[in-house]
């Protein structure tokens, strides 16, 4: 069993310190496995430029990263931070996977709204498929859950687990109502999202951080625009099983086995 955590915090905008000091508080004092952290939860996301934004980005690897990680060995825990990314002068909407072994693991977002920072960030060019301590697990960025693909493709290549790290604002509530659930049950595999609370430049950010079952059930959530911790406990091997057998004989389904590939040409095109 796996204890998992998402946290839902505020961000300030181009507050770094504040927000790293926070951030590694509650790294330290949230007794869990894994503690999940939101989008973008060094810097804030509502930037207008590269030239804005990059004073308050973090090179990968960087003196913060090794603060995660000092932090990550003591406790013996994972911890998943999304970070704003810079290197030389790119910017990067970035999430790290830390583990207590001291292992960084890096993914950048690869799919870009026109919105906040992304209108100008450079995307990543690469799925984030990790071997960690905890299994094999999944990172994805906020506006990524829109796409089914990028779920099924983890799922398919052994993801137990699911990340998701996000900066959701007011208007997308069906990501994490409809949404998520969608992906966990049509992958069965077990997510665990962290969304921000707050207000950037008049943009308002909803929370609604959510850890869900195979089932597409939610195990614990926050329904409000809140600061707050959730934890639930995670049976992984519960993903590992994709065939479900109702009345043996009469009502036997598999996700994976009653797929065809063959007729799914288009969504690559």
């Amino acid at each position: 069993m796996v204890k998992a955590a998402a946290v839902q915090m505020d961000v300030a905008l181009a507050r770094p310190e504040d927000n790293k000091a926070n951030i590694l508080k509650l790294a330290r004092e949230t007794q869990a496995d894994l503690v999940v952290f939101p989008e973008c939860a060094n810097s804030g996301y509502a930037f207008t430029s590269v030239e804005e934004a990059l004073p308050y980005a973090d090179p990968i690897p960087g003196p913060f990263v090794d603060e995660l990680v000092a932090v990550a060995k003591e406790h013996g825990r994972c911890l998943a931070v999304g970070l704003l990314e810079k290197q030389g002068g790119k910017l990067y909407n970035s999430a790290v996977f830390v583990t207590g072994q001291g292992e960084v693991h890096l993914y950048r977002k690869t799919h870009m709204p026109y919105i906040g920072l992304d209108r100008f960030a450079t995307p990543g060019d690469r799925l984030g498929l990790f071997d960690t301590p905890l299994g094999k697990v999944g990172l994805a960025i906020c506006y990524e859950w829109r796409f089914p693909e990028v779920a099924r493709c983890l799922a398919l290549q052994g993801a137990d687990l699911l990340i998701g790290l996000s900066n959701w604002p007011s208007g997308a509530t069906v990501i994490p109502t409809v949404l998520l659930p969608a992906r966990a049950a049509e992958n069965r595999v077990w997510i665990v999202s962290s969304n921000r609370v707050g207000t950037e430049r008049g943009v308002e950010f909803i929370g609604r951080s959510a850890i869900i079952d195979p089932e597409g059930n939610p195990t614990a959530s926050l329904q409000g625009a809140e600061e707050g911790v959730i934890q639930a406990e995670l049976d992984l091997s519960l993903a590992q099983n994709k065939r479900m057998v109702k009345i043996p004989g009469e009502y036997e389904v598999d996700l994976w086995e009653d797929r065809c590939p063959s007729l799914y040409a288009a969504t690559a095109r």
